[in-house]
């Protein structure tokens, strides 16, 4: 019914994000290759060093001295974007087995599969800040560390899968392709190997929807009504509006983030506009227009009351989801042991080794 034709469309989306991808890889590469000038002396007041350090566009490394609530915006933002990857394999997860070939199956599994390693990733950021990931699991499932709230809506098409590519990774991307500029060395790095592969999952989820909307009347319904579902909560992915974001102004002086909610956006909207285009799909906002003053798309902003209410926990699945992930890290206690156990017996052998 869906077809397994992986013709490429006209035009791949997000490009120019990997453009900067690359050239936030290159500026770290130089950036190891050179001294950074040295430490602060004994005497020195290390508060005006850190912002040296922040000012010169330099990376703060984790033996560096840093301020409290740095550290403290660095592990809450870290560990939520790590809970997300993990989380946000749930809503893809439900449609492995009704995949409608092998090779879409495929394709979905190593996307699920990298969403977890990119969770990974994070978790380990995060530690060199001095937590553990057993902390943050824990504070996770004890609800006191939140998820991006655009995984606590049902996917009920294999066309929201598609969505889920296209508008949610698409999201994803043009938020976190800053990042690979991120102050603190292991965050930029690690979002490197992140959005590249993320990249893949955007053409992925793009290819699907081209498919379906270059289909039959029914499929090019099913790719519409996905869009038109899921079009807001993307938009509110960003937070909310800047005057009442609680910790942009912060985060973006400290250069964790180098955009503001409201920037990434309005970027995000003027590049799915015309991706949308070339897919014959409509995005469901009769005010959206294009701006000649401003050179940007004019567009309804999503309902933060309802962005609000989700992240409190009165979404469509955020009951859903939490239990499933309490189940899942319950019943994966015995390969944690385990790998503990081999772990250890491996350490053993080599300092015996060594004697």
């Amino acid at each position: 019914m869906y077809g397994n034709d992986f013709s490429a469309p006209e035009d791949a989306p997000g490009g120019g994000l990997l453009g900067e991808v690359a050239a936030a890889e290159a500026a770290l590469r130089a950036a190891a290759t050179r001294q950074r000038g040295g430490g602060p002396g004994p005497d020195a007041d290390l508060e005006a060093y850190f912002a040296d350090v922040i000012d010169a566009d330099q990376k703060i490394e984790p033996r560096d001295w840093m301020p409290e609530a740095y550290r403290k915006t660095l592990i809450r933002q870290i560990a939520q974007h790590a809970h997300s990857e993990i989380i946000g394999m749930q809503p893809e997860g439900n449609w492995i087995s009704r995949a409608p070939s092998l090779k879409r199956k495929a394709i979905l599994l190593a996307k699920v599969q990298d969403e977890a390693g990119h969770g990974l990733y994070l978790y380990a950021a995060a530690e060199t800040l001095g937590v553990s990931r057993d902390e943050l699991v824990q504070l996770l499932l004890d609800g006191r560390q939140k998820y991006s709230s655009i995984f606590n809506y049902p996917t009920l098409s294999w066309a929201d899968v598609g969505v889920i590519g296209w508008l949610v990774d698409g999201a994803a991307i043009v938020n976190q392709v800053p990042l690979c500029r991120c102050s603190y060395g292991p965050y930029a790095r690690a979002m490197i190997r992140v959005c590249k592969e993320e990249s893949f999952h955007q053409r992925q989820g793009y290819e699907i929807l081209h498919t379906l909307a270059h289909g039959t009347l029914e499929q090019k319904a099913m790719a519409q009504d996905a869009v038109d579902r899921w079009w807001y909560p993307s938009l509110a992915m960003f937070g909310p509006p800047d005057g009442d974001s609680t910790h942009s102004a912060r985060s973006m002086a400290w250069k964790i983030k180098r955009f503001s909610n409201d920037e990434l956006r309005q970027r995000f909207v003027d590049m799915c506009v015309q991706q949308a285009e070339i897919l014959g799909l409509t995005l469901p906002d009769p005010d959206l227009r294009w701006n000649e003053q401003c050179q940007a798309y004019d567009f309804t902003e999503p309902d933060y009351a309802e962005l609000m209410r989700v992240i409190s926990g009165e979404g469509p699945c955020n009951r859903q989801r939490m239990e499933h992930r309490r189940r899942a890290h319950a019943e994966g206690a015995w390969v944690r042991v385990a790998a503990a156990a081999y772990a250890a017996k491996r350490s053993t052998a080599r300092e015996a080794v060594a004697a």
